[in-house]
């Protein structure tokens, strides 16, 4: 991660409260801190401040529990040793109004305070396998108000990510929910968007899943970025020869991500749940290839997956073991069309909202992967 620096600016601090267990230091500046003790990190950067005598972490919980308690902005004004200091306190709040998280910064009267980068809560629900996202995501890179829903399978999220290979520590803490998992990553976004992700796993009586705080963490580093021509051009190999496969939640019958581009005929996003991808007669037959997959067997089966007509298209699904996850819920599966005539039947009506396949094209991808490339 580097070495801890501080700008020449006053950095914002961003105090997760993702969990009932207590609350840890999201980042710094944009610069994630893993779960690093909160007092230690205000600590730090009172230090490298001009002597400030008045300062503390105590009067730095004042603000944070204040605005946490309340979910208001907070303005402490404190006389120091070395002139009039504020305290500010930002809550960012998720989809229910709840505090996920509060931005902190620290500094004289009259300095200028740098403008945060947006930052939102999310909650992963296990029962529906849906995260929702308040409006204010659409303020972040990488997330244009056309592309918005308050809710999305995580298989529609993991698909706005580009280069991400961590689908399966994500996936263990979100289906495993256990209290005290943590996790945080960066992600890029579309071309040039990065977010910082931090989650921990909830189990209580506000959640049973996960929730989340997704930060801005500013434009990509070129330079920085693992070339990724190689994924790009096999990723075209299988769009080519025609190749659909996916990494599916077997005992939850769902998508959880796509290895290639999506199967053409398959409606996997936009709706109300994940499992719906699946005829509701053919979800436990799937959810009995569990215990073949889990003894290392592939398995081959028939189903209905939802059209984007409304109706079922039979598919025949090659189901293999995906290797080193410690859950053992995901599989990967080749999807291939049947050609025989399709249930025209059509699936209940639902009230959705529209949105644009939001992949980043194979030609942008191309044009950023040779960028990368020094």
């Amino acid at each position: 991660m580097g070495s801890f620096e501080v700008p020449r600016n006053n950095p914002w601090l961003t105090v997760e409260m993702l969990a009932p267990e207590g609350m840890s230091a999201a980042s710094v500046g944009g610069q994630p801190r893993e779960f690093a003790g909160w007092q230690r990190v205000v600590q730090r950067l009172l230090a490298k401040m001009p002597s400030a005598y008045g300062l503390s972490t105590a009067s730095a919980c004042e603000a944070l529990s204040a605005a946490s308690r309340d979910a208001v902005e907070v303005d402490l004004r404190m006389v120091t040793d070395a002139g009039p200091h504020r305290m500010l306190a930002r809550p960012v709040l998720g989809p229910a109004g709840d505090v996920h998280a509060v931005r902190l910064w620290i500094g004289p009267v009259g300095a200028r305070v740098p403008v945060p980068a947006p930052a939102v809560g999310g909650i992963w629900d296990l029962a529906s396998q849906t995260i929702r996202l308040p409006a204010g995501v659409t303020e972040l890179a990488g997330m244009p108000p056309e592309h918005y829903a308050p809710a999305m399978s995580i298989a529609e999220l993991f698909h706005r990510w580009t280069g991400f290979d961590r689908h399966a520590e994500v996936l263990d803490l979100l289906y495993d929910p256990n209290p005290g998992a943590s996790l945080q990553f960066d992600v890029t976004v579309g071309i040039s968007g990065r977010w910082l992700i931090s989650m921990r796993a909830r189990d209580d009586l506000r959640t049973r899943g996960a929730w989340l705080l997704i930060e801005d963490a500013g434009p990509v580093d070129p330079h920085a970025q693992a070339t990724t021509l190689e994924r790009v051009a096999l990723r075209e190999a299988h769009r080519r020869a025609g190749t659909h496969l996916g990494v599916l939640q077997v005992e939850h019958a769902s998508i959880s991500h796509w290895l290639t581009d999506p199967a053409p005929w398959v409606r996997w996003d936009n709706l109300a749940s994940p499992v719906e991808v699946f005829h509701p007669d053919d979800r436990a037959q799937l959810a009995d290839m569990a215990e073949r997959l889990r003894s290392g067997a592939a398995a081959t089966v028939t189903l209905r997956v939802l059209n984007h007509c409304g109706g079922y298209t039979p598919a025949a699904l090659s189901l293999y073991p995906y290797p080193g996850y410690s859950a053992r819920h995901l599989a990967i599966a080749e999807f291939v069309r049947v050609a025989v005539p399709e249930d025209s039947a059509p699936v209940k009506p639902r009230m959705v909202v529209e949105r644009s396949r939001c992949r980043t094209t194979l030609a942008e991808e191309v044009g950023a992967a040779w960028h990368r490339i020094p």
